[in-house]
């Protein structure tokens, strides 16, 4: 098989491949053979046509797609592989040759991963950040755990308020018309919780147990239901219950609840220990995307709109995987955020962005400086993760190499190295 490559357009290259008669000729044969199985021809019994009875009846031409199909995701793969791409999209084929006795010729034109230009990614200045804990700090924790620990009471009067669970009756009208979806019967639904329509929950805000009301809100223009999108809408509430939060007193009491100590004092003093842990653990990961931004910001490169996107619907696809261990979906999600699809997807894109400019640069400086992945690398990683499977080493090793994961373990090691490179090769800030 021959395949030269020339680029076209930035990050586009075209692919000449031709492909020896000798596989064209192999291709048809199994082609056939597919093919035979599912002819009825006079005379024989289903499968057993010969060869030059199925040609002279149907033509040769009649396995071409077939064979075209057996021979062009290998030829195109090997293709790739010989001439060192790296596609990110699919390719567009465009068949130049294809008949019996001779050879097989495509060209495929397909997005390949972009050239990066470095610019500086030594030295680079970050600011210094202190670990130590405020009073403020502990106080606001506490009141997380205040929250955290919260039980719900029903009160018997008094106007519901922000953070209160409103139980309620709601049926939606555009127009005077009832709408589907609309409606719903003892809804328990958080004030304050920005889960419905802007305005709705604000006007809920106030009621009485018992009041009827009509609010009064607007559809989103980015609405997912395209008949509502932008639309006046009216909503005849009842509200039924009112739950509200009782926070627990902070004391010693509260102490014993929720940790091994026997005072506040003492629990405050331990929080304070695992807060000042947990800041130095996010000013280290600050400190690393301080240091990955900078260097980005350095370089130069174009990034094919088709990684932006598979990187988006990697990033939908997490977000609805969140979404399923949180109770929801992405259709409940979207009827209560007044998004669809469309709209989650701009809104992922600054992200999806600049995470692909990110990986693009690391990967560059990693080629650049040399940095490599040992056998010693993954083995220590795999030691870490070991106990989390319940597993020996060598066992967590085989699953990974069976389900292909190990490879993706090494990438994930390389990027880790690199940011520990530019780390080590920063400078904090006077």
């Amino acid at each position: 098989m021959k395949a030269t490559w020339e680029k076209i357009d930035t990050n586009l290259v075209s692919i000449d491949v031709e492909v020896e008669a000798e596989k064209v000729a192999a291709a048809l044969d199994q082609a056939f053979k597919k093919v035979v199985k599912k002819v009825n021809v006079p005379g024989f019994r289903k499968g057993k046509v010969p060869r030059g009875i199925f040609e002279s009846r149907f033509g040769v031409e009649a396995l071409y797609q077939d064979a075209i199909d057996i021979i062009l995701p290998d030829a195109y793969s090997e293709a790739v592989k010989e001439n060192k791409l790296e596609p990110v999209d699919r390719p567009e084929i465009d068949i130049e040759q294809f008949a019996k006795g001779e050879t097989f010729k495509f060209k495929a034109k397909v997005t390949v991963k972009p050239e990066v230009k470095l610019g500086d990614y030594k030295g680079i200045e970050v600011p210094a950040l202190s670990d130590e804990v405020s009073e403020e700090e502990i106080n606001a924790e506490l009141e997380r755990l205040q929250q955290r620990h919260a039980e719900l009471t029903t009160i018997d009067e008094g106007e519901a308020q922000n953070t209160d669970i409103a139980v309620i009756d709601f049926e939606g009208f555009v127009d005077g018309v009832p709408f589907e979806g609309g409606k719903s019967e003892r809804y328990s639904l958080e004030l304050g919780s920005g889960s419905f329509i802007p305005g709705f929950e604000d006007q809920v805000v106030g009621m009485n147990i018992g009041d009827f009301k009509d609010v009064e809100v607007t559809f989103p223009e980015s609405y997912h239901v395209a008949e509502l999108a932008g639309k006046p809408a009216v909503f005849k509430v009842k509200l039924h219950e009112i739950k509200r939060k009782n926070l627990p007193a902070l004391d010693d009491e509260f102490a014993k609840d929720v940790s091994e100590f026997d005072t506040l004092d003492e629990y405050k003093k331990d929080l304070a220990d695992k807060l000042k842990e947990r800041k130095a653990k996010d000013n280290e990961a600050a400190r690393e995307m301080a240091v990955i931004e900078k260097a980005a910001e350095a370089a130069e490169v174009e990034i094919p709109n088709a990684m932006i996107e598979r990187e988006i619907d990697f990033m939908v696809r997490d977000f609805e995987n969140r979404l399923r261990m949180q109770g929801m979906n992405m259709e409940l999600y979207y009827q209560f955020s007044g998004q669809n699809e469309s709209v989650l997807r701009d809104q992922m894109r600054s992200d999806a962005e600049k995470r692909v400019l990110n990986n693009l640069v690391l990967e560059a400086i990693a080629s650049a400086e040399n940095i490599e992945v040992t056998e010693e690398d993954v083995t220590a990683e795999l030691e870490k993760l070991a106990p989390s499977y319940n597993r020996s080493v060598e066992e967590i090793r085989e699953l990974f190499t069976r389900n292909g994961s190990i490879e993706s373990l090494r990438e994930d090691l390389k990027l880790r190295k690199t940011i520990q490179f530019l780390v080590d090769n920063s400078k904090v800030a006077a």
